[in-house]
């Protein structure tokens, strides 16, 4: 069940920054003494990219294990592995080559190297969910073991950027991947942003994840910011569709925050 989004307005993108890294720092620490691993599902741009380099340079990032966190993404630009343009390259040279991770668990959406189409792609990367989901299930001994497993496994922490047209992933507005209802995973072409090919977790993918943080900054992004916590309709502004089933964070600067309605603007640095 999804819950109303809160709002942590940080000074500005640095500080920002380095509050997401300590938020999911504890986040990871706590989920592995529940479940013993965890699963965060990792975002590019600006922010995102930057909170990594922030978690690889905390003096705090030890204390996660790293060897039992499972890493996915988002969305992924279909283009050549080696291309600096992909979120999975990005993440690697800010925090995955900087911290002792198991490259089992590291669950990069495929390239252009490796299909024809982006929707050969989102066909790979859904059965690889399928598969993490049924290995997941055949590991859990609890008595509240679903009686079968699902199209995905268990996400405890979802990292989603926005751009200006108020994206999140690489589901853009009026476009067939926000629209879309039952598959988990989309190939997008033609998007507004380029590269044109890409592919991306859906909504109703995104929307199974325990706590979703939409981290933001930038006065750019502030009218999409400001229709998405107003309750905009996702089809035209799909910043307004992600929800965490226990938690939905906005974790944004204060050039981000300017069109924020007033009732839901929480200034807390530190974040509970």
């Amino acid at each position: 069940m999804s819950v109303d989004p809160r709002v942590s307005i940080h000074p500005d993108s640095s500080v920002l920054m380095a509050a997401i890294a300590a938020r999911l720092i504890t986040k990871l620490v706590d989920v592995q003494d529940k479940y013993g691993e965890a699963t965060v599902v990792l975002t590019g741009g600006t922010v995102g990219i930057g909170t990594l380099k922030a978690v690889a340079d905390s003096p705090a990032a030890p204390a996660v294990d790293w060897s039992r966190v499972n890493f996915w993404w988002g969305d992924e630009r279909f283009v050549a592995a080696d291309d600096p343009d992909r979120n999975t390259k990005q993440a690697f040279e800010a925090l995955l080559s900087r911290i002792p991770v198991d490259p089992e668990r590291i669950h990069q959406p495929a390239s252009s190297d490796d299909f024809d189409s982006p929707e050969e792609a989102a066909e790979d990367y859904a059965r690889r969910l399928r598969e993490a989901a049924r290995a997941e299930h055949a590991a859990d001994m609890s008595e509240n073991r679903p009686e079968n497993p699902g199209a995905l496994p268990r996400l405890d922490v979802v990292l989603l950027g926005v751009g200006p047209d108020a994206h999140v992933a690489s589901l853009f507005p009026e476009q067939g991947g926000i629209r879309e209802k039952e598959r988990t995973v989309v190939g997008v072409r033609n998007s507004p942003k380029p590269p044109p090919q890409r592919i991306s977790l859906t909504l109703p993918a995104i929307n199974t994840a325990a706590e979703v943080w939409m981290v933001v900054a930038g006065e750019d992004k502030a009218g999409a910011v400001g229709l998405a916590l107003a309750g905009a309709n996702p089809v035209q502004v799909p910043a307004a569709g992600p929800r965490g089933t226990s938690r939905t964070l906005w974790l944004i600067d204060e050039n981000a925050a300017s069109r924020v309605p007033q009732q839901l603007v929480r200034k807390d640095a530190a974040g509970a």
